[in-house]
């Protein structure tokens, strides 16, 4: 079976980064957030998207309008099970049954139970799947059918530029080897930008006197902010990049000085860290921008989760 044969549903699709490595397949995807939408729309023309709360949509209209699903992949918020969250809940159950965004991933399963496709790949972070909640996650996907593989992938093994550890949980194990590729180093990923306002979402990026005052003294590594995440560790916000380094995990929230220049990176520039081409356009204000970028599947990662699930499918 090739790609273009086959049906793919992106649920919670953001900025589209999972949906690049499917392209050429028959692609929907569901997301509602206007600014998003609007990215996704721009991106992927020819997809079909339903820009609606996906706990409106139901199994039933999605068939009537794809015809059977092959694939769905999708990666419903993290939030709620990020360390990172210094808010996130204490109970681990209460962040998949209580959390309004945790429950999202209730949402995807449920999709996943009316859709029957052959294969599902949902991606998160990997403290999803620290226990209870690792046994509890197989057992919801056990109780509608499929086995829960958990697949820890780490992206800048395949050629990111940036660091990001997370899992793809799939009812097939996914196995990447041989496609293993040496990341570039931010000099490298950065160097043949050209200058800022000349490419989509390449803007400087406004600071305050006081906060560029700070910035000029900042080190490669050395960083402006810091804060406790919701294991008491301390974690590290506006760091000045290393060059000869890759980059830390860009999040939503994560912003980044430039190694060279006293700014910010531009959303083009942090978007190179993730693998996004350069006509890659986002939209909204420069925070979801941002928020787009350090939310996605880095691009260049998932190509090769889609050569190797073509792969399997050519299997059943």
């Amino acid at each position: 079976m090739g790609l273009l044969d086959l049906k793919v549903l992106d649920v919670y699709a953001g900025a589209g980064g999972f949906s690049i490595g499917f392209r050429n397949s028959f692609l929907a995807a569901i997301e509602n957030h206007p600014h998003i939408v609007k990215t996704y729309r721009a991106n992927f023309p020819d997809a079909i998207l339903f820009a609606e709360d996906v706990k409106r949509i139901c199994g039933r209209d999605i068939l009537k309008t794809m015809g059977k699903v092959d694939i769905v992949i999708g990666g419903p918020p993290c939030e709620p099970f990020t360390s990172m969250n210094s808010k996130r809940m204490i109970d681990p159950y209460d962040r998949l049954f209580i959390d309004p965004q945790g429950r999202l991933v209730l949402e995807y399963i449920r999709l996943v139970d009316e859709l029957k496709p052959t294969i599902y790949v949902m991606e998160n972070v990997p403290e999803i799947i620290s226990e209870p909640l690792g046994s509890m996650i197989k057992k919801l996907f056990n109780r509608i059918g499929y086995e829960a593989y958990f697949n820890i992938l780490e992206a800048e093994k395949y050629g990111i530029p940036s660091k990001r550890r997370r899992v793809f949980i799939s009812n097939v194990k996914i196995d990447l080897s041989g496609m293993e590729e040496s990341p570039k180093n931010v000099e490298e990923a950065l160097m043949d930008l050209p200058p800022p306002g000349t490419l989509p979402n390449h803007i400087i990026v406004s600071v305050g006197k006081v906060r560029l005052a700070k910035i000029k003294k900042l080190k490669w590594g050395e960083s402006l902010f810091k804060f406790r995440d919701s294991k008491g560790n301390i974690r590290y916000n506006w760091v000045r990049l290393n060059p000869k380094e890759i980059a830390p995990t860009i999040y939503g929230k994560a912003r980044f000085i430039h190694p060279y220049y006293d700014r910010l990176l531009t959303v083009r520039e942090q978007a190179r860290l993730m693998g996004f081409p350069d006509n890659h356009v986002f939209y909204g204000g420069v925070d979801r921008q941002f928020d787009q970028v350090g939310e996605a599947v880095p691009p260049p990662l998932s190509e090769k989760i889609a050569k190797m699930i073509i792969r399997k499918l050519g299997e059943v």
